[in-house]
């Protein structure tokens, strides 16, 4: 794995022991490919963490500050690694959070930002997500959610979520959705 763009292209990340499923470069470099321009300058959280590579990559991109929120050991050390090898790089303003605890447990506690990049375990956890009413109080109204599941996993967005987009990538399903905002 590395940084595909921005600062730190080329970066090698350092990769956790165990069961973590890392996002692949190919569908990082998809997934940055699709949001451009709003990266720059954008608050991200990073929910399922893992080595940090979602939030690095937007880090790298021009992001101004990354909040990463894992539990798993193996995970929070690879991804102590990293944030010691991105803050080497010249030219880093991006301001960083690490959260240590499960991502239920810590979602009121967050601020809100305009990013939020989500790679939960593959299987019910996706959608647990998107009906806790919690993680579209995290997002800012004009802010986007990053979900990455299992193909065969369909989503329902419920009430809260409108899918702006998606697509497949292998056995990756990485869905787009935009926080509905009720007029009042």
């Amino acid at each position: 794995m590395r940084i595909i763009a921005g600062i730190a292209k080329g970066m090698t990340l350092a990769a956790p022991r165990g069961d973590a499923r890392p996002t692949s470069d190919r569908v990082r470099e998809a997934v940055f490919s699709s949001l451009g321009e709003r990266v720059v300058g954008a608050t991200v959280l990073d929910l399922f963490a893992g080595s940090g590579a979602l939030g690095l990559e937007a880090a790298s991109r021009g992001a101004s500050a990354v909040t990463f929120v894992e539990n798993a050991r193996a995970s929070l050390d690879a991804m102590e690694r990293n944030l010691e090898s991105f803050r080497r790089n010249r030219g880093v303003s991006c301001e960083f959070r690490v959260v240590r605890g499960e991502v239920f447990a810590q979602l009121e506690k967050l601020a809100p930002v305009s990013l939020v990049f989500a790679d939960p375990p593959y299987g019910p956890t996706a959608q647990r997500l998107l009906d806790d009413a919690r993680l579209a109080r995290v997002l800012m109204p004009d802010g986007l959610l990053v979900l990455e599941s299992a193909k065969r996993d369909a989503l329902a967005p419920g009430e809260a979520w409108s899918v702006k987009r998606e697509a497949i990538y292998g056995d990756t399903r990485v869905s787009f959705f935009a926080r509905v905002t009720v007029a009042g």
